[in-house]
Parts: structure tokens; sequence; C-alpha cells
């Protein structure tokens, strides 16, 4: 007779314990032993580690998989008592200790079968119990997540119209899912202001009365807001360091007489082009799609002309700083807006969340949990479905955030985001490759650009040591599994035409490893720098109005303070633009900063001293960005590895 020793360890979310009758069955080479009832008399409790013996009457060889199976106690029959299992240890008669990775729900009358934690390909799996365990593994998870359309010619999405409807290992937990629901109602506090008018604002002025407990980038944007170096700065190191690139030649629709050479830069807001304004309480509201030109010298980036529309012409002016102060400072405001419907929409929305969610699905349809590149990215995936979903009920529906308190309404926000799909490239996706492209090698204080590119080479030093443990260029071209991964998200990206540069497979460790690396850099650090400082940058509204209640100017000297005000967005629509900023900034108490692995996936030497590098090479990081933030007037903080998550969690 043979004895396993058993370790049963519980999660510690709300919740995770549980009174059923647990059983365990251990499956070997040989056979199996009989499940056996782990008799407890306090029942499993959060955070609680148990102890239990197995005898197995027969020899069952080397030890494949555990098998769990719950049941009611007979006095609770009709109750389904979900039971969250994080891992099981077992000790076999050897001394070998063994961890099989849980992190389940496990309801009533249902099985789980778990293995080892050691990563492993397919090609390298001999054993028929474990083929068979691999794929019994992928076609539960593809009947769990299914693609669905939220609309032609954006990425595919999760089918699932409410969070309810996701399985419940990638729903938020308890705690997060109140915090949110706090944090909504603390906002309006936040703002002073429990019920707003639809008045217009009697000054800019009015607006500090409804701001209380601001952080210091907000007082420093209230401060600096008006200021051209301001207006520049936010182009390489506020919401959307993404829009600007070099200017080599002017463009004929821009007819601007320019003596400067040399380090001209450009923001074109084309996609915007002849979209409808929406309508907020029955008035009309206004786009424009501008352009706007800069100047860098002596480390500063200035705004030297703006143009409101992409056609030139009589009834487009183009506004330079030496035209009038009010005049100037509207055309300016247009920019802004433009600048909050790109990045809403998609610098944030498609390129992180969407793309992050395309990611999200196709791993857990096509890579087992015993894949190692299931094991790397499940941290990463961490919560991106639900907030994804709670975005399109809550956010951009029919009657959501963005139809009811921005210019972009609803219809012309979904022409602004295919237009921005169909012109997605991978390149642009791969932050070394886009900053070339965009010709910003040079410029300087260009934070966003430094700390992103430091955090890049990090992750693709992490990424490509774990990729090449586990992989040859031989074991890459002939890994099914990934390339079945790769054609799901080619497919559902919409990325799959020759133009957008997508890699059709892979052949090499370095081509995965940058795929890779790319997905990690994606979800996290990006998320980060176009998520973390929405309220830092939009809490003080002229400087990133939602909307704009009068057309842009046909004609320069037509602008006064008080058509200004006119033009700027009503007290309703500005506080609940403000609201839904600040709740999209904070921060959840159960948060995984970037390089946290608080599951156990990985028991082997390679990948957990990989993950201990990881972790010291981004302290590393942290130290340098703080020693620069210290000489900075305005510190570039959303980049720092402690203000990263892992994944697309808010």
């Amino acid at each position: 007779m043979s004895k396993y020793k058993i370790q049963v360890f519980t999660g510690d979310v709300l919740g995770a314990g549980t009174s059923n009758k647990i059983y365990i069955k251990l499956i070997g080479t040989v056979s199996s032993s009989e499940p056996q009832y782990l008799k407890t008399l306090t029942g499993f409790w959060a955070g609680s580690v148990q102890n239990f013996t197995v005898e197995c009457k027969a020899n069952i060889g080397k030890l494949l998989l555990v098998e769990l199976e719950a049941k009611s106690p007979s006095f609770m029959t009709f109750i389904d008592d979900d039971w969250f299992c994080s891992k099981i240890t077992v000790t076999t008669p050897q001394g070998a200790c063994m961890l099989f990775p849980c992190h389940s729900w496990m309801s009533c009358e249902k099985k789980l079968i778990l293995r080892d934690s050691v990563a492993m390909l397919k090609t390298q799996d001999k054993a028929p119990e474990l083929l068979a365990h691999r794929l019994e593994n992928l076609k539960r998870r593809c009947q769990d997540f299914k693609w669905s359309i939220f609309s032609l010619g954006l990425p595919h999405v999760v089918l699932a119209e409410s969070p309810n409807e996701l399985p419940p290992e990638v729903r938020f937990s308890f705690t997060k899912e109140k915090e949110l629901l706090f944090t909504k109602g603390a906002a309006f506090m936040k703002l002073k202001l429990e019920f707003p008018s639809d008045d217009t604002w009697s000054s800019i002025e009015e607006l500090n009365g409804i701001l209380s407990n601001k952080t210091k980038t907000l007082e420093y944007v209230q401060k600096n807001w008006r200021k051209d170096e301001f207006f520049g700065y936010q182009f390489l190191n506020g919401l959307n360091p993404m829009i600007i690139k070099r200017c080599s030649k002017l463009p004929e629709k821009f007819p601007v007489t320019n003596e400067m050479k040399g380090n001209i830069f450009i923001c074109d807001y084309e996609r915007l082009r002849d979209l409808e304004g929406n309508e907020i309480n029955k008035k009309k509201q206004y786009l424009a799609a501008p352009l706007c030109l800069l100047f860098s010298s002596q480390g500063k980036l200035m705004p030297i002309a703006i143009q409101l529309n992409q056609q030139p012409g009589r009834g487009n002016p183009i506004f330079l700083p030496s035209d009038s102060e009010t005049d100037w400072l509207l055309a300016k405001i247009f920019v802004r807006n433009a600048e909050f419907c790109e990045h809403e929409l998609n610098f944030h929305l498609l390129r992180t969340h969407l793309i992050g969610e395309v990611f999200t699905v196709a791993t857990m349809r096509n890579l087992p949990s015993c894949h190692p590149l299931y094991k790397l990215l499940l941290p990463h995936t961490r919560y991106n479905l639900q907030i994804n979903v709670m975005a399109r009920n809550r956010l951009i529906s029919v009657d959501g955030y963005f139809a009811k308190f921005t210019a972009i309404g609803n219809e012309s926000m979904t022409i602004l985001m295919k237009r921005a799909a169909s012109s997605l490239t991978y390149s642009s996706l791969c932050l070394p490759d886009d900053i070339k492209e965009r010709g910003l090698e040079k410029i300087p204080n260009y934070y966003y650009r430094d700390d992103g590119l430091e955090l890049w080479n990090i992750m693709y030093k992490f990424v490509f040591g774990f990729v090449s443990h586990y992989y040859s260029d031989q074991d890459v071209q002939e890994d099914k599994e990934l390339h079945a991964w790769l054609t799901e998200m080619r497919e559902n990206t919409l990325l799959d035409n020759s133009e957008a540069g997508f890699p059709e497979s892979f052949y090499t460790v370095k081509e995965l490893a940058k795929f890779v690396t790319m997905m990690i850099f994606s979800v996290s650090a990006q998320h980060a720098a176009v998520n973390n400082g929405q309220f830092d940058f939009g809490g003080w509204m002229p400087n990133f109005p939602s909307s704009l209640r009068c057309p842009p100017p046909s004609r320069k000297g037509s602008t006064t303070k008080d058509s200004l005000l006119a033009t700027l967005p009503d007290i309703r629509t500005t506080v609940h633009a403000m609201a839904v900023g600040y709740m999209l900034s904070q921060g959840s108490s159960d948060r995984y900063p970037l390089g946290h692995y608080p599951e156990e996936l990985f028991s082997e030497e390679v990948p957990l001293k990989l993950i201990a590098q990881f972790k010291n090479d981004l302290q590393d990081l942290e130290k340098k960005i703080d020693a620069r933030n210290k000489k900075l007037d305005l510190p570039y903080t959303y980049l720092n590895p402690r203000n990263v998550e892992n994944s697309v969690a808010i």
C-alpha cells in the first residue's frame, strides 16, 4: 500500500471556502486510486491549508493528474457552495513534492482535473492521459469562451452580455466590484456637486470650486493649461503620447508658410474628418479634425500653427500664436477635444482594452493550462474581460457615457474606432518600431519614450529568456497550439491583411519573444501610460473637454471670453466627464503590479529565476525614474513599474 501526503490550499478571496464534501482521486501511468473523501470537521475555509493522506492499494505508477470532485453535504443538498481551490501539493511515497496549480472555482457535482506545474509543449507530452487532458482542457475552454461581433470592422469580443455570463475564474473579486461602485459615488462627492445643472460656466475660475483633494499633477495642469509650452509637452508626456510624429514635409492640406527647418512635428486628427457631432440635452455639439504643427527648440515643444479642419480654405483659417489670446486659446481647446476622442477611443480603448481582449480570449481557447505561454500570460489577462464587458454596457453603449456626455456620441464614435482599427499595424504596437516610424528617437524630454523603451527592453529580456528555455526554433515551427493561437488573434483583431504587418506564423524564438513582449507591454505598460493620468490631465476640464457646444471658428477675431465659455461643455457634462475620469484613474486594493505573480504556476528552477531577475530589473528602473523625477517640475510617473499593473484591470 502506497501513501501520498496531500496539502489542499483554499484561496483567500471572499467566499472562497466551502462546506461541500471534497473528493480526490490520483491518476497515474499504471492505474488510479479510488476517490477518497477529504474529511474535515471545519470545512475548507478561505485561506486555509489542510493536510490529508491518500492510501493507494495498488501501484498507480508515475503520478500524472489529480481529480477533484465536490458533492453537497447531506444537510445542504439544495445549496451550491462554490469552492475556490488555489492549489494542491502531493508528496509521493518516494518523497517527491509535486505542485498542482488550480486557481479555479468549483461548483457542486463538478470535477476538476489538474496536472502538475511543469510547463510542457504538446510535442513533449507522451502519456495518453496527459494528451487527453490537454484536449479536454481546450474543449471546455472553447465552450466557456466564445467569440462575438461587437460591431463589424472592430476587433471581436468575448460572448457575454453581462459579467455574470463570464466564467467565474475571470470575473472580479467581490472586493473589486464593491470598490468600483464606491469609487463612482466618491467621484461625485469629490467634485462637490450632487445635482449638476445644464448651465454654462460663468467663468473658468468657477471650475476650481468643484475640485477637492487635487493631485499635484492636476494642480500643475490647472496653473499651466493655457501655456503653449505645456500644450506641447502633453503630446510627449500627457495622456496621449502616441499621435505626434516628425514632419519632414508639410501636407498640401495644411498650407503653412514656415521658415523653421528640421525640428518640425505634426499631430493630424484626420480620423475625425466629417464626423457628425452628438446632441447633449437636445443641444448640438461639435467636432473638429485639426492639424497642429509644433517646433522643438531648446528642450521645448511649442505649437506654431493650428488648422481646425482637414480641407484648407477661406472658412478654415490657420491660427497662430500671434493671433488674439482668445482665438489662439480656443483653437488649442478644439485640439484638446480632438485629443479626447483619439485618446479615449483609439489609443486607450482600441489599442489596450479591445486588443487585450482578443489576446485573452485567444489564449484561453488555444493554450492549455500546461502550456508555457499560458502560464506566462495568465497574469496579464486578469480582469480584462469583465472590465471590457462593463465598458460596453456603461461607457460605449447606446445609452452610455459617450452617448450622453461627449461630442462624438455613439454613431461617430463607432466610425472613428473603425477608421482607427483599419489603420492599426503590428509595428505601431511594438514601441521601438513605433518610435522609429514616427521619427521621435531624438526629441528631448520625451519621458514616455525613455521609460517605455526601458520597460520594453526589460520585458523582452525576461520573455526571451523564458521562451528560449522552452523552445528551439524548430519547436516554434512545430507547435500547432501556438500557431492556432496566432491565427485566432490575426482573425479576431482583423489584422489578417498584409498591410497590417501582423505575423502570419512564427519561425524563430526571437519572433515569438517579440510578439509576446508586445502583448505584455500593450496590456500593462501601454495601458498604464494612457489610463492612469486621466484625472490628472482631464480633471481640469478646459484641458481635456469631452464636448464642445459651438462649431470651430470660421474666421479670426471672432472669439471672446463669453463665446469661449459658451463653447465649453455645460456644468452637467463637465462633472460627469470628470467623475468618469476619476473613477478610471483609481487603483484597487487587489491590484497586481507588473512582475507580481501571486498564482504559483511554475515550479521549475529556470522560470522562477527569470521571474526573480525580472522583479530586480523593474526595481532598478524604479530607482532610476525616481532619481530623474526629483529634478522635474512635473514628474512623469505613469511608466514607473510600481504604477504599472500586470493587466488591463480598470
